[in-house]
């Protein structure tokens, strides 16, 4: 039997109402070819429709629980790191069930550790481990530095930069595709009206007409489903160049006079805009709304809360029946009436406020995702033949830099510290190294596989 040098673990997530897996049976193949060995949680791929006998079946090694695979993983795939999904941003905790009601939270302030923080995974935690998952760390700091204090070398994947060499990485557009095509399912079954032109012998149908707010990967392809179903499309966004795009998918652009430069930043994010911006945007958007059965909100900025800017007098301009759904719940919504994972009733609209919509189509979301992870983790690993580790990581890589969020038990990312009131790190003079290797597999029937036993066991020999 072939030694295995580098162990990479998939637990089951943990999240309430997470359906979705890091890491699915066939996108680890080219992994596996370069000697690195997949350690898989039981029932970790259930919910998303991978049993663990196609695990199996493709190479992976099935755990005897999850205590296993913290102890022996060096490298552990997440959908959401440890400590980073109680709290949702804007306030609402995450259910990420996209419709049952949350119980509203105050945001926690930067620097703060967040009050429902007692994930136990993070006691199973050794350092020197590499996590790999959606870690919020620009809302939820705290969260970032606990990872720290644990010793782990932490990746987020929604810090992807947006470069051509990256594109088959980025997680956040992958998820965003299933976002867009869900939320326009979700406004087809809440409107009282047929998406598409119908011309019957009981006379014609007029088709419904569409307003997408947010022309990123969310809202084109919410604007894309939304003409397959027949229905008249118009989309916004407030980058002219967005023009284009819109209309490549069959919808029209609607165009506000606003001075819009610098409304996105180097690595191709939304910025956020001053108040005033905001306000007359709101001003001129109030009749392209009121003309429209539906509205799909997808506007967000990395790290802060979502522009409002459906107000409620917006909506009590719209007719009876009309629909909104807020992609942007999870981030306290461009609706001024969402509420975050619930349907509102105002003025007659339907407003849903759905959260983690790409865990309701678990199947294909893990797919695109295990992808984007799998490229990640091949980049990484492109100067390792075997997989091996400790993983090299080369802070000169701007994909790598970008990325890493802890490591050596600090917080390295820039704009982390930034939130977190830390002074800028020192620049490292070489590339470094992930921290130390991994423990034996543990015997599950010893008292020492217990997630204080472990961790200990692994600190004592780093």
């Amino acid at each position: 039997m072939r030694a295995v040098s580098l162990i990479i673990g998939v637990p089951r997530e943990t999240a309430p109402g997470e359906r979705r897996v890091a890491m699915v049976p066939r996108a680890f193949a080219a992994l596996q070819k370069s000697g690195a060995e997949l350690l898989i949680e039981p029932g970790a791929g259930l919910a998303s429709g991978y049993p663990d006998a196609e695990y199996v079946d493709k190479g992976a090694r099935l755990a005897a629980g999850r205590d296993e695979v913290f102890a022996a993983a060096d490298v552990l795939l997440f959908v959401r790191t440890p400590g980073t999904w109680q709290a949702a941003p804007g306030g609402a905790s995450v259910s990420g069930d996209g419709g049952k009601p949350v119980h509203p939270m105050p945001p926690t302030p930067p620097g703060e550790a967040p009050e429902t923080a007692t994930d136990p995974d993070l006691a199973r935690l050794r350092p020197g481990q590499v996590l790999i998952g959606f870690a919020d760390p620009l809302s939820q700091a705290a969260a970032s530095r606990q990872l720290a204090a644990h010793g782990v070398t932490a990746f987020a994947m929604e810090m992807m930069p947006r470069i051509t060499r990256a594109q088959g990485m980025d997680a956040l557009s992958s998820m965003a595709t299933v976002a867009g095509y869900k939320a326009v399912l979700l406004a087809a079954d809440a409107l009282p009206r047929l998406f598409p032109m119908l011309m019957t012998a009981a006379g014609t149908v007029t088709p419904a007409r569409v307003l997408v707010i947010g022309a990123g990967v969310a809202g084109l392809f919410a604007a894309a489903t939304a003409r397959r179903l027949g229905a008249v499309v118009s989309a916004y966004d407030v980058r002219p160049a967005a023009r284009e795009q819109v209309e490549s998918v069959g919808a029209k652009f609607v165009s506000l006079p606003l001075e819009t430069s610098g409304s996105e930043d180097r690595g191709g994010y939304a910025k956020e805009m001053d108040a005033d911006f905001y306000r007359r945007q709101r001003e001129l958007m109030t009749g392209a709304v009121k003309e429209h059965d539906v509205v799909i909100t997808t506007a967000a900025v990395p790290g802060k809360r979502a522009p409002v800017l459906v107000t409620a007098e917006m909506v009590a301009g719209m007719a009876p029946g009309s629909v909104i759904v807020d992609v942007a719940a999870e981030r306290g919504g461009n609706c001024e009436l969402t509420r975050p994972g619930e349907t509102a009733i105002e003025h007659g609209v339907t407003i849903l406020g759905p959260l983690n919509l790409a865990a309701t189509v678990p199947y294909h979301a893990s797919q695109l995702y295990a992808r984007n992870v799998a490229s990640f983790l091949g980049h990484l690993l492109r100067d390792v033949k075997p997989a091996a580790a400790p993983l090299p990581l080369d802070t000169a890589d701007e994909i790598t830099r970008e990325t890493l969020i802890t490591h050596g038990g600090e917080v390295v990312h820039e704009r982390v510290r930034q939130v977190l009131g830390l002074s800028p790190a020192a620049a490292p003079s070489t590339p470094s190294t992930s921290a130390p290797g991994r423990q034996p597999p543990p015997d599950p029937s010893s008292p020492s596989t217990s997630a204080a036993g472990a961790k200990a066991a692994a600190a004592s020999t780093a």
